[in-house]
């Protein structure tokens, strides 16, 4: 069945019923008293019924506008809540859209960059929200790639004409050693220094193990690992608990870390480049732009 009346009409219908005349509904509809009898006319049209007698001295609802009169009301009632409803739903889904920035970054990236700057992010006014996805290099790419992040932070450029890969810093790669351990008041440690010891290293298979095994391939020892961990987090919590040493990204060492000492590997010298990954035609948001403007700063003063 075809609806052939709209809310007005409703409206024009409830105001009538009340006031029992067609010039005080116009008054208070702010319409003219032909339009006002055009939209009850629609209405009883799409009803098949007469909702008013009609005199030259009185309205009168009649008996099929007394039974309609509770549906009308209804009807408009739950018409005026749901379009409350959406506009409170289409504002705040508007105000999370453009307030999220997401940001897709490895791991190793997050303590030395990624936490500083939104920190200075959330100092600021704007009241943006960041998701974070801690993810391997080539995830990054390819969350860039297909728009669930905004831009990412990675190790790893990726050759796609699509995205973008801007270097920010070489990241050394440093060992990390418990305070009380003999190396840490050495200085520098040579790679070949690490053969007796305890050594934690990356998952085979990961974008930090390959960056050490090129290094060590060309001009250094032969390593043999004690622990193999997939994430440098994990290697830092071994270290901690003075189960080994392990190179790690200095990036991915906390600044306000105090259970370890740090120290430079020489022989060779490891480093790997951190940038930023974007799509080269997208255009980022006001909040993604700041933060990203951030990243680059915080990088700058390393």
């Amino acid at each position: 069945m075809r609806i052939n009346f709209d809310f007005d009409a409703l409206e024009a219908f409830l105001v009538l019923f009340e006031t029992r005349s067609f010039s005080a509904t116009a008054r208070h509809l702010g319409t003219s008293q032909s339009a006002l009898t055009r939209r009850v006319r629609k209405l009883e049209e799409a009803l098949g019924v007469t909702l008013f007698e009609r005199t030259t001295r009185a309205v009168r609802p009649t008996l099929a506008a007394k039974r309609m009169k509770a549906r009308a009301q209804a009807m408009l009632d739950e018409a005026r809540e749901t379009l409350r409803e959406m506009r409170d739903e289409t504002a705040r889904f508007e105000h999370q859209s453009s307030a999220i920035v997401t940001v897709a970054a490895v791991p190793s990236a997050v303590p030395r960059l990624l936490v500083p700057a939104l920190g200075v992010l959330g100092a600021g006014q704007g009241g943006a929200r960041v998701r974070v996805l801690d993810m391997l290099a080539n995830e990054v790419a390819e969350a860039v790639a297909g728009g669930e992040a905004d831009f990412g932070i990675s190790s790893l450029p990726v050759p796609e004409e699509q995205i973008a890969f801007e270097p920010l810093f070489a990241d050394r790669v440093v060992l990390a050693v418990p305070r009380d351990h003999p190396l840490a008041a050495g200085g520098p440690v040579a790679w070949e220094a690490l053969a007796g010891q305890r050594l934690v290293l990356p998952m085979q298979g990961s974008g930090n193990r390959a960056l050490i095994d090129r290094a060590l391939a060309r001009s250094g020892p032969t390593l043999f690992w004690t622990y193999e961990v997939p994430r440098t987090s994990t290697a830092l919590e071994l270290v901690r608990a003075g189960l080994g040493v392990a190179p790690v990204p200095l990036s991915a060492v906390p600044l306000a870390e105090d259970g370890l000492a740090l120290c430079t590997l020489t022989g060779p010298e490891v480093s790997r480049q951190i940038g930023l990954v974007g799509r080269r035609d997208a255009a980022l948001s006001p909040p993604a732009r700041r933060l990203r403007e951030i990243i680059v700063e915080e990088a700058a003063r390393r």
